[in-house]
C-alpha cells in the first residue's frame, strides 16, 4: 500500500488526509504541536463561523487576485458543500442573518473531536511533536521527541498555515525549506488584522468600548462591521474587513453617520442654534454617543462650526493611524506559496510529488466563513491530486 505523508494538523492537512485515506492510501499525519487544529479550536472561541452562505460568483471576488485559481477548487467545495460535511460528522449548522454559517454547538471542539474519531476509525495515523525540517536526499526529516527523524513517504502534502498566531503552530519557519528548493514565494503580510493607534489622552476613558453603527472606507473596501477601542489602537470585523485595503496605502475614513446623506447631516445641524454647544448639537440633532463624538474631536479637531463643512467631516473622517498590527497579531496572512510555483493540481512544480494546501497558499480573504472554506477545500483538491498521482504512478 501507498504510504501518503501530510504535514500540518489544520482543516486542509486533516482535509487532504481524509480523501487520501478514502482512496486507499496509507496515511500518516505528522504536527508540530502536542495537538492538533489549534489555531481552528481558537477560532471557535468567538463562534466558529464555517462559510458564508452565498453562490460561488458572489463569493469568489473576496479572494481577490486568487479568485481563478481558487475557481475551481471552490466550484468543487463549495459553502453548501462545507455545511454538508459539518453534517457529516453529525454538527447540524445554521445560517445567521448575515449569511454566515456556524454550527448548532458554537464550538469548534464537538466538529473536531468528531473528525478526528473519523479518521482514526479510517486508518490515519496521527503524530504530534513533529516539526518538519525539510529533506535530507529523497527522504523528508522531522524534530521529534527523541530527535531528529527521517520518513519515507511515496507523497506528500503540506499543509503548514502562514505565518500569524506562531504560538499556536503557524510560524511560517517552512519558507526556509520550499526557498532552498526554487520554489517561488510571495512576502507574507498581516490580513484580517487591527490597526495601531497613539490615542490622546481624552479618549482613555472608551478603552474597550465597541465603535458601532458606523461604516469603514480604505480604497475600493468598505464594511459596516464594529470595532473595539482598544489601548494600542482599533481591533474588530470592521477593521479586518478593509484592512488589505490599508495595507495597499490606502487612506483610512470612517463615516459616523452611514445611514444619512451629507445634505441630511447638514440639515439637522443646522436647526441647531448658534448658543448650542458642539457636543450638544451632534448628540442632539445626529444622535452621536459619546464615543462618536470623542472620535470626530479626536481626529479632526478644532471640528468646523459651519453645517455643511462639519457634514463632510462626519461623513468622511480620517483615521490617523501608525499602520497595522504585527504579523504575528493577524487573524491570517496574504502571501505563501505562489500559484505559478503549483500545477493546477496545487503540487509543487520543482517538487513532484509534494502538494500544498490551506493557508501556506498565497491567498487572502476576509474573516467571515471565506477562511475556513479555502482551507477546507484547497486540502480536499490537494489530497485528491495526491491520490491520483499515486494511482497513475502504480
Amino acid at each position: 500500500m501507498s504510504h501518503a505523508l501530510v504535514i500540518g494538523a489544520g482543516p486542509a492537512g486533516l482535509m487532504a488526509a481524509e480523501e487520501l485515506v478514502a482512496a486507499g492510501v496509507r496515511v500518516t499525519v505528522c504536527e508540530a504541536k502536542p495537538s492538533v487544529g489549534r489555531k481552528f479550536l481558537m477560532a471557535g472561541k468567538s463562534g466558529l463561523n464555517l462559510a458564508k452562505d452565498e453562490p460561488l460568483e458572489t463569493m469568489l471576488p473576496r479572494y481577490a487576485e486568487a479568485a481563478g485559481r481558487l475557481r475551481p477548487i471552490l466550484q468543487a467545495f463549495d459553502a453548501e458543500a462545507v455545511q454538508d460535511w459539518a453534517r457529516g460528522l453529525g454538527q447540524e449548522v445554521f445560517t445567521g442573518s448575515t449569511g454566515r454559517v456556524f454550527p448548532r454547538a458554537m464550538k469548534a471542539s464537538p466538529l473536531l473531536r468528531a473528525w478526528l474519531q473519523r479518521l482514526d476509525a479510517a486508518g490515519v495515523v496521527l503524530q504530534t511533536n513533529m516539526r518538519w525540517q525539510g529533506w535530507r536526499d529523497r527522504a523528508i526529516v522531522f524534530e521529534g521527541r527523541e530527535g531528529l527523524e527521517t520518513v519515507s513517504a511515496d507523497v506528500t502534502v503540506l499543509a503548514l498555515g502562514g505565518a500569524s498566531w506562531a504560538r499556536l503552530g503557524s510560524d511560517g519557519s517552512w519558507t526556509t525549506h520550499l526557498a532552498a528548493r526554487n520554489v517561488a514565494l510571495s512576502p507574507f503580510a498581516p490580513a484580517n488584522v487591527g490597526l495601531q493607534l497613539r490615542w490622546s489622552r481624552h479618549m482613555a476613558k472608551f478603552m474597550g468600548h465597541a465603535l458601532k453603527g458606523v461604516r469603514f472606507t480604505a480604497g475600493p473596501m468598505s464594511s459596516r462591521g464594529e470595532a473595539v477601542i482598544g489601548v494600542g489602537g482599533l481591533e474588530g470585523g470592521g477593521i479586518y474587513e478593509v484592512s488589505r485595503a490599508v495595507r495597499l496605502n490606502h487612506a483610512l475614513t470612517v463615516d459616523l453617520v452611514p445611514d444619512l446623506d451629507v445634505a441630511t447631516v447638514a440639515g439637522r445641524l443646522g436647526q441647531a442654534s448658534g448658543k448650542t454647544s458642539l457636543s450638544n448639537r451632534l448628540r442632539k440633532h445626529l444622535k452621536l454617543d459619546p464615543l462618536k463624538i470623542a472620535l470626530a474631536q479626536e481626529f479632526a479637531r478644532p471640528l468646523p462650526r459651519e453645517p455643511a463643512r462639519l457634514a463632510g467631516v462626519l461623513k468622511e473622517l480620517p483615521v490617523s493611524h501608525q499602520g497595522l498590527r504585527a504579523l504575528d497579531e493577524a487573524i491570517s496572512v496574504a502571501g505563501g506559496v505562489r500559484f505559478d510555483a503549483l500545477t493546477p493540481d496545487l503540487m509543487l512544480k520543482e517538487v513532484p510529488g509534494v502538494f500544498c494546501a490551506g493557508e501556506m497558499l498565497d491567498w487572502e480573504a476576509p474573516t467571515g466563513g471565506y477562511l475556513i472554506t479555502a482551507c477546507l477545500a484547497t486540502g480536499r483538491w490537494a489530497g485528491r491530486a495526491a491520490a491520483a498521482y499515486l494511482a497513475e504512478a502504480a
